[in-house]
């Protein structure tokens, strides 16, 4: 059985500091933005969990293995460095989606993203350091994608193509199976996923191409954590570009 814990970090009163006392600069707060990721991306992955980055001002992690104590540390170490404060809500589940929904709605029960008064809430529920459920990751990529788009269209339209191809996968885990997928660059998409079988895989895959014309591959990786998880799904993703597969399970 899989079980996610999912952290939500949220940038507190970022929409009215971006404009006050005057708008400020775009490219600074892409940086600012760009620079917190890294941050976040790093003090998790350090600790076997995996980060996405959402919409900038919002950042999504699946952090099996992490308590209360590394969120408030990794809270502490943001606002030591930024101007701007982080708040945190965390939420555990089978299904991906309903763990993020759980962590938002700790954040947002403390106050509006866009209040003064919120400041480095954290809130939610942990997994138990004796949780023996695993993670289930799948690791998408767009087969041939070189040899279609970046090869032979202008980077915008190959662009386009690869992300009515994330747009359309993304939609289809997330209403058919609960399941959150993020793009991670290139033409890779990583999902968090309840336990799927390998028809359902097979399905999710069809039904991007119906829907964006855009054929995938994927392996898929199950472990205590998101990086053991992750890593096996990369191996099996391999065996898909070795193979000739769509889908493979380490």
């Amino acid at each position: 059985m899989t079980r996610i814990q999912a952290t939500q970090l949220q940038l507190d009163n970022y929409g009215p500091w971006t404009v006050t006392p005057e708008p400020r600069r775009e490219m600074d707060l892409q940086t600012l933005q760009s620079r917190l990721y890294t941050d976040v991306a790093q003090f998790v992955g350090a600790r076997d969990a995996y980060a996405f980055y959402a919409r900038g001002d919002n950042v999504v992690a699946v952090t099996n293995g992490l308590g209360r104590g590394a969120h408030e540390t990794l809270q502490t170490s943001l606002a030591n460095r930024y101007p701007v404060t982080v708040s945190v809500g965390v939420g555990v589940a089978e299904r991906p989606a309903d763990a993020l929904a759980a962590a938002s709605k700790r954040i947002q029960a403390a106050g509006s993203a866009q209040s003064p008064d919120r400041r480095e809430v954290l809130d939610g529920e942990f997994a138990a350091d004796t949780d023996t459920d695993d993670v289930e990751i799948a690791h998408f990529d767009v087969d041939d994608a070189t040899g279609k788009y970046t090869d032979q269209l202008s980077e915008f339209d190959t662009f386009v193509n690869i992300e009515g191809g994330y747009a359309a996968l993304m939609r289809h885990l997330r209403s058919e199976h609960g399941a959150l997928a993020f793009f991670v660059g290139g033409d890779n998409v990583i999902a968090a996923c309840p336990e799927l079988s390998e028809s359902e895989y097979h399905d999710a895959i069809t039904a991007v191409n119906d829907e964006a014309d855009v054929e995938l591959k994927v392996g898929v990786g199950t472990g205590r954590t998101a990086h053991a998880a992750g890593i096996d799904a990369k191996h099996a993703l391999e065996t898909c570009r070795h193979d000739g597969t769509t889908v493979e399970f380490y």
